[in-house]
Formats: structure tokens, sequence, C-alpha cells
């Protein structure tokens, strides 16, 4: 399936909803990461972070706003393309999982 010119739509109260919830977190993440960076934050308050500000379940949400979207707007093999597509991620705590690079450079 060629991705690059697809085009899915979605309710624009749902992608504020996300890109927000994503917003904060890279805000947020970018501030602990300078605290600990400074000496003045250690490793327990990020996962303090996570569970206080229920970050699981609000990526889950966004993953399930983005899905909902793909699944009514493309067929049954694009989805399970999709889906194998995302299965080939790196997930923490796999022994086979090599963290992937931050290099952009590229």
């Amino acid at each position: 399936m060629d991705m690059s010119s697809r085009e899915i739509r979605m309710p624009l109260n749902e992608v504020v909803a996300v890109l927000r919830d994503l917003n904060e977190f890279v805000v947020s993440l970018d501030r602990l990461g300078s605290r600990q960076a400074s000496g003045t934050a250690d490793e327990h308050t990020v996962g303090k972070f996570i569970a206080d500000w229920d970050v699981a379940r609000r990526l889950a949400r966004a993953r399930h706003v983005i899905s909902v979207a793909l699944d009514a707007q493309l067929s049954e093999e694009d989805n399970a393309e999709i889906d194998a597509l995302c299965e080939q991620g790196y997930f923490y705590g796999t022994d086979s999982a090599v963290r992937p690079s931050t290099d952009q450079s590229s």
C-alpha cells in the first residue's frame, strides 16, 4: 500500500485532544529531562509523572482515536498491513528490543 499520498479524516475535536495530550507529554518530558540533567530530579520522578498524569491511558486513547479513523476509512487489508507495520516497533522490556537511534541528522 502506498501511504505517501493517502489521507485520513478525523474529527477536529479528536485531533485537538490528541495533540494537546502529546504536547503536554513532550513539554513535560523535556522539562523532566532538564531537571534530571541538573540533578534536581531522579529516575523516580519520571515514573511518578507517568502515573500521576495517567500517561498510559491517555496515549492508549490517542492510539484508539487514530485507529478508529483508519478502520472507518481503509480496507481490512490496508488496516492489516498497518497493524503489521506497527507490530515491528521497538517495545521496552522485550529481549529483542534495540533502542531506536535518536540521531535525526539523516
